[in-house]
């Protein structure tokens, strides 16, 4: 099994080692951002199990930080270490998205024991979602960014696979254009539109024989994944 990938933003050199440290030791895998846009920056670009989050950070806050993740991942656990112990702040990290909230200084048992409750709360969770899916004669595994049949096996992109995931999630409904750049970029601007046209050109290549199933591009509106078999 992968070890649980931790993406932990922290600017204190010193807190940050032995943070980072102590939960190596314990097995997880961490990833240390010392400030808040690089901290999102590699969230855009990797694939975490959960987030640790300073709120007082260069560059970008763990507030606004936490409020990016949010529009692109609703589901990733986030928690809070903060040295801000007003009742105010603590309320206004839960009303962002945070699962729970941290004073410093803290407990590593108590953070180790928060994680340890989050990893079984996910694998609880794990075992209702779907990650592979049948779409006419290939298999589509989600998790490991694969499509393949008896004769072929393709790689996709981490973005193709979450891609196709949502269309086949949303089989015969139409996504908005904006919707989807949102969902899987959090953003909408042109160069991640040009990016999608690319994604969506790619996929239908690759499915271009399997007969009832297309990727419908509708004017101005969005794109919907049709499957009549």
């Amino acid at each position: 099994m992968n070890p649980f990938r931790i993406l932990y933003a922290e600017d204190d050199e010193t807190l940050a080692f032995l943070t980072k440290d102590n939960l190596e030791q314990n097995g997880y895998e961490v990833v240390h951002c010392a400030d808040g846009n690089l901290c999102f920056q590699t969230f855009r670009q990797q694939t975490f199990d959960i987030c640790i989050l300073d709120i007082m950070m260069p560059k970008m806050d763990g507030f606004e930080l936490a409020t990016e993740i949010r529009k692109t991942n609703t589901d990733l656990p986030i928690i809070f270490l903060s040295a801000k112990t007003l009742k105010e702040d603590r309320l206004k990290g839960l009303r962002i998205g945070a699962d729970d909230y941290l004073v410093k200084p803290f407990s590593i048992e108590e953070l180790l024991l928060k994680i340890e409750i989050f990893i079984k709360r996910s694998q609880k969770h794990a075992t209702t979602l779907q990650w592979n899916y049948t779409i006419g004669k290939y298999v589509f595994d989600s998790k490991n960014f694969i499509i393949y049949n008896d004769a072929e096996k393709v790689m996709l992109t981490q973005r193709e696979s979450e891609l196709l995931k949502l269309f086949l999630d949303n089989k015969n409904v139409v996504l908005k254009r904006e919707e989807i750049l949102k969902k899987l970029w959090g953003d909408d601007d042109y160069f991640m539109g040009r990016s999608l046209d690319v994604f969506i050109s790619r996929l239908r290549k690759i499915l271009v024989a399997e007969k009832g199933i297309s990727i419908e591009n509708l004017h101005s509106i969005g794109f919907r994944f049709v499957m009549n078999t």
